[in-house]
């Protein structure tokens, strides 16, 4: 069996209501258990960011684009799945009012608008909890012990130590729930499969099975990383009020992303001494991300990487 080192880590993907995303260098798949226990796929057209400008592709800037070229097509793929993954189901609920006003009003642009404000709701209340309430904390620790607050160390480290609490937290909380737990067992599925794929190995349910969930290249790893990375750029801010130094991490945000996406790479790329340890922390915190899938899972991540994978071995080395 040739070594995993002969396979670029082109491909990547990420779990989805009862399916599977993967994004190959040219194509990106979907793969969606139905209600009639069926298998749906379906290619997705996406372009990236980065392909407006060879600038976006440089190292640094690049892993800021990826992050939100993420969030697009994850997005995207999310809406797709929860609309094929109800689809044929016999219980249909009745529309409200308002949702018949909104239908009306807005036309099909009415669950965009809902998933846009939903996802603005959503990035408010991630700043708040990860930037604005840590500092907010540690102000209030000073206040009590003095000492503390002399000089930016203890300041970078306390907030680093909560956001990667608060991150953990509620990841923990929303694993038990049963809808994130198969998500999760997807996850597990997805990162299972791409490790056989890696390995060059013929992609069954068998051959997948027996290899490990916790993968390097993980979008888990990515921001446990990029949350450590933060606590060395927090050593260098100085501003103590809460909404400014908020304001100044979010500038710096596409540092810590940058930084982040290439030791991703590197953990992805290279099995040494340093990439391990980099690797660590995201790879326990996949202990909560990914659950052990069932073969029925495995089948659909089997599903969604074999149409994305190039049939002229662009992606070996």
């Amino acid at each position: 069996m040739a070594e995993k080192t002969k396979i670029k880590t082109s491909i990547g993907g990420s779990a989805l209501i009862e399916g599977i995303m993967m994004r190959g260098p040219k194509r990106t798949t979907v793969a969606i258990r139905m209600s009639d226990k069926s298998v749906y796929t379906e290619d997705i057209e996406f372009k990236s960011i980065a392909s407006k400008s060879k600038i976006l592709r440089l190292p640094l800037i690049r892993g800021f684009v990826s992050l939100i070229d993420s969030m697009r097509l994850s997005m995207k793929c999310l809406m797709l799945s929860a609309d094929k993954a109800v689809e044929g189901s016999e219980e249909e609920e009745e529309p409200s009012k308002f949702e018949k006003w909104a239908m009306d009003k807005f036309g099909d642009k009415f669950y965009n608008i809902v998933m846009g404000f939903a996802s603005f709701i959503g990035v408010v209340i991630a700043i708040l909890l990860f930037y604005a309430v840590p500092t907010t904390l540690f102000n209030l620790l000073a206040k009590a012990a003095p000492t503390l607050d002399n000089g930016t160390f203890w300041r970078s480290a306390f907030e680093g130590v909560v956001k990667i609490a608060l991150f953990l937290c509620y990841v923990l909380i929303v694993s038990r729930t049963p809808d994130m737990k198969r998500t999760f067992m997807y996850h597990g599925a997805e990162h299972k499969t791409i490790f056989c794929y890696e390995n060059l190995e013929e992609l069954t349910v068998e051959n997948v099975r027996k290899y490990k969930r916790f993968h390097p290249r993980c979008g888990t790893s990515f921001m446990i990383i990029m949350l450590l990375v933060g606590v060395i750029v927090g050593l260098f801010i100085t501003a103590k009020n809460p909404l400014l130094r908020t304001f100044i991490k979010l500038l710096l945000l596409p540092v810590s992303c940058g930084v982040g996406y290439e030791l991703i790479k590197l953990c992805g790329k290279y099995d040494n001494a340093f990439t391990r340890i980099v690797a660590a922390p995201g790879l326990l915190a996949q202990r909560i991300t990914t659950i052990e899938p069932d073969d029925s899972m495995i089948e659909i991540a089997i599903a969604a990487i074999k149409p994305v994978i190039p049939e002229n071995g662009e992606d070996r080395i």
